[in-house]
């Protein structure tokens, strides 16, 4: 028989062990506490955006949509969710890199349109990009040597990464683990 001081002590280990994992995994008390923001600069359209998009582990949907609308297709307009793992990989490499500058965004999301339309024009879009699905970006920051910003996305090991040095950005995605 359980008797009620057992059950107590067997409730908090059971709340303490997921606390306990992400401070290990993650080297800090608790993750989910923390804020995320992020600052964004897109070369097409001239807009600048800096949000927190997630406060204490909650998600702030008012952000997202900020942050959905400034990554849009410029060409369409059409705009799409963003996969929140790429908002938090972007946020991650911001502090791996250490620069409190803008990412200048290239490409974020892409329309089925805009995608083909970049095949046919120019080489290297995937038929089946993750920019279509708010899954990848292209991205720039200014006083971050692009070699420097690829070899940060890199040590991250948390999806693709691709290095264009001629014009000048780097691709990172939350796709399978790969490089280009």
């Amino acid at each position: 028989m359980t008797t009620r001081r057992a059950f107590i002590k067997l409730a908090a280990a059971v709340v303490a062990v997921p606390t306990l994992a992400r401070s290990v995994l993650f080297g800090s008390p608790d993750p989910l506490s923390e804020s995320k923001w992020l600052t964004f600069y897109n070369t097409h359209t001239g807009e600048a955006l800096s949000e927190t998009y997630c406060c204490s582990g909650q998600l702030l949907p008012s952000a997202l949509q900020k942050i959905n609308h400034i990554l849009r297709d410029h060409r369409t307009g059409d705009v799409r969710e963003i996969d929140v793992r790429l908002l938090d990989l972007l946020e991650r490499l911001a502090r791996e890199i250490r620069c409190n500058r803008p990412f200048h965004i290239i490409s974020g999301y892409r329309s089925k349109q805009t995608n083909d339309y970049l095949r046919r024009t120019s080489g290297g879009v995937a038929a089946a990009s993750l920019h279509m699905t708010g899954q990848a970006v292209d991205i720039r920051v200014p006083g971050c040597s692009l070699s420097d910003l690829r070899q940060a996305a890199l040590a991250l090991k948390a999806g693709g990464v691709g290095y264009y040095p001629k014009p000048d950005f780097v691709h990172v995605d939350v796709g399978r683990v790969r490089c280009w």
